[in-house]
């Protein structure tokens, strides 16, 4: 095909729509980041609110070293998937974008947190859950990631009046919603999409 060849609007659509939904099915089997980071941070949120709130443990924060974990798992799973990987589309480059800005953007809120208390740091973390996975559903066109991301947005704003504790759960539900639900949803579809190919 010659370089100076353009593609009638229908085609340009088709290629499109081709791009999204081989990023789909590229999320799909990547859902395993989602549940992952959804499960871990799902149950650091419920840890701490246990030691905290109910058992009254002064070190109560050490249940966030479960993050190594899920780095860990992510770091072993992204090097196989980038071995087995033959070709990258836009849409999947710039989910790679996103996801690696909001890890850098959770470690740097962490770390201004770590000096200015953690007080009202689960708004911060929970809006963040909304952003990228409201991002995230909106590049591929799948909605159970937009809704969890607006539901996430809604929590954030809401655990903003709540005292410390019960921010916890708030953000333990928007994991829920934009994490672990759609993970689900699309580890389930990729496992259909293998079945039926």
């Amino acid at each position: 095909m010659s370089n100076s060849q353009t593609f009638s609007p229908d085609e340009s659509l088709r290629l499109i729509r081709n791009m999204i939904d081989k990023t789909r099915r590229d999320v799909s089997d990547n859902s395993i980041y989602f549940l992952v980071w959804g499960w871990g941070a799902f149950l650091g949120c419920i840890g701490q609110f246990i030691l905290k709130a109910v058992l009254h443990n002064p070190y109560h924060y050490l249940v966030w070293l479960i993050t190594f974990v899920c780095a860990g798992i992510s770091i072993v799973v992204g090097n196989r998937q980038r071995k087995k990987e033959k070709a990258q589309t836009y849409i999947g480059d710039s989910m790679s974008y996103v996801w690696s800005g909001l890890g850098i953007t959770f470690f740097v809120i962490s770390i201004i947190f770590f000096k200015i208390g953690w007080q009202f740091s689960f708004p911060f973390f929970t809006v963040l859950y909304g952003l990228g996975t409201f991002v995230s559903g909106k590049i591929l066109q799948y909605k159970p990631l937009v809704i969890g991301g607006i539901i996430s947005f809604v929590l954030a704003a809401l655990c903003a009046w709540f005292v410390y504790d019960y921010q916890i759960l708030c953000a333990a539900g928007a994991l829920l919603v934009s994490y672990i639900i759609p993970g689900h949803m699309l580890r389930n579809r990729y496992k259909s999409e293998r079945q039926i190919s």
